[in-house]
């Protein structure tokens, strides 16, 4: 069925469940280690352990795991701020004369860090403070070295157009929602026959998936991944009187994609109760059942899963003459690959199948994996959810955060995926803009494609007609 990504009620326990080693605690400048693993520290120390020196660079696994589990405790800006602050006190970049030979070895590392940065949370740099902040770090270490400039330039010009690649994107997506909208108004009031159908536009399951990919993969790229961290900001228990991100949780991206699925789950539908001969209604169940099989295919589990969200929502599901006319042995199949019993466990067996392909490809039409996205949101909130952010010291839990970057770092590597596949405008536009019936449209259409069969449906369909056809 559609999902929602504000209700917690629509997700189900995902079975994880924290452990802790056994092992003795080693620490080290207020860093707590297990089995060489950091597990715990202060926030302080945890900044402290982000920040390069002469002789020290960060883990590029550390890095990633702390810009994004650090915002559940400070906001972006004010983490750079306190980066810079020490940065500055550790080099003396305040004294008079700096210590080039010093600052050399320094300066390189910290353009490192910024450059990590601003690669993988470029939405952090949305905000003019975080400019000013690197602006004036290069700044201080630039008169060592004259390169310093070009490769402040360099990261400036890379974000920049990176930033507006994303904004271009998330307009788009916006425009496409108004359209959207506006075409639902209209069918609340009445839902006539549509002019178009899929099948008008696109005749071959193995394009139309393809194309559902493209879709995936381009709104799957505009998603950072903090967003999977501000999704679920709750107050941080040291500091009662406001939550991080106060302002705007930011998860706008996050928000249009699960829109997208649920779109989709409505179109499919939308697309089987339109006709009104029932041998055009099998006829589009069969595509789509043959699209749905293609996605998995390719890799694309998460247009296979609204397709069969589609396919089972009730309007569509009560055509008993319809499906009878359906060869429903392939549906089944894929219907038993999405089962979501034993956690989703047959789908994730094939999500880890996709994934372990993905990492020996040898071309990005092999490289596609696109999960099923409420059940990774739905994995992460019960991650979040199953562990304190915090320890009873007031510690920063740290192996929580290592299991939560292991599921977004994932996901990042997914999304960079070039869609290798040719695009169609037209169809990608149909599937974007086409006229979809509300849930009451769906009823009205099924009822009236095959007759209601119980008094509560006859009470349903009279009660339909009225208040959207105007009939009694």
């Amino acid at each position: 069925m559609p999902q929602t990504l504000s209700s917690t009620s629509m997700f189900t326990p995902c079975g994880f469940s924290p452990h802790l080693h056994t092992s003795k605690e080693d620490e080290q400048g207020g860093l707590i280690f297990q089995d060489g693993n950091l597990t715990s520290a202060s926030l302080d120390a945890l900044i402290q352990h982000l920040i390069p020196t002469t002789d020290y660079y960060p883990e590029k696994a550390y890095i990633f795991t702390f810009l994004l589990s650090s915002r559940l405790f400070i906001e972006p800006h004010e983490l750079l701020s306190r980066v810079c602050h020490k940065c500055i006190e550790q080099q003396r970049l305040d004294d008079p004369v700096l210590d080039k030979a010093r600052i050399r070895k320094f300066g390189p590392k910290i353009l490192q860090l910024l450059t990590e940065w601003t690669e993988t949370f470029p939405y952090d740099f949305q905000e003019e403070r975080m400019i000013g902040h690197l602006k004036d770090m290069i700044h201080r270490i630039a008169p060592c070295d004259e390169a310093y400039w070009k490769k402040m330039n360099q990261l400036l010009q890379t974000l920049n157009q990176k930033l507006a690649t994303l904004s271009h994107g998330q307009e788009g997506i916006v425009k496409i929602s108004a359209a959207v909208s506006d075409k639902l108004v209209a069918f609340k009031s009445k839902p006539p026959s549509i002019q178009r159908e899929i099948l008008s536009v696109c005749s071959d399951p193995y394009t139309l998936a393809q194309q559902l990919t493209h879709v995936e993969l381009e709104r799957l790229s505009h998603i950072g991944p903090e967003e999977f961290v501000q999704a679920f900001v709750h107050k941080d228990p040291l500091d009662g009187t406001k939550t991080c991100f106060s302002e705007q949780k930011k998860t706008s991206n996050l928000e249009a994609y699960v829109k997208w699925f649920n779109r989709l789950c409505y179109l499919v539908a939308t697309e089987i109760c339109m006709p009104a001969k029932k041998k055009q209604r099998a006829q589009v169940i069969e595509f789509f059942i043959d699209v749905a099989r293609e996605c998995f295919n390719i890799g694309n589990f998460n247009s296979l899963m609204a397709i069969i969200s589609g396919m089972n929502m009730s309007p569509v599901s009560r055509l008993k003459k319809t499906w009878s006319k359906v060869k429903t042995a392939k549906f089944f199949i894929l219907e038993h690959q999405m089962d979501p019993t034993g956690n989703f466990y047959n789908y994730r067996t094939a999500l880890r199948g996709a994934a372990h392909r993905s990492l020996t490809a040898h071309s990005n039409r092999e490289k596609i994996v696109i999960p099923f996205f409420s059940l990774l949101i739905k994995d992460i909130y019960f991650l979040n959810e199953g562990c304190a952010n915090r320890l009873p010291n007031g510690h920063v839990n740290f192996e929580k955060f290592l299991e939560l970057a292991k599921q977004v770092g994932e996901f990042i590597t997914w999304k960079q995926v070039e869609c290798p596949f040719e695009q169609d405008p037209n169809i990608i536009h149909y599937l974007h803009t086409a006229p979809i019936f509300t849930e009451d449209g769906l009823y009205l259409a099924s009822y009236e494609s095959e007759s209601p069969e119980n008094q509560t449906e006859k009470d349903r369909w009279k009660s339909l007609r009225s208040t959207i056809l105007g009939k009694t």
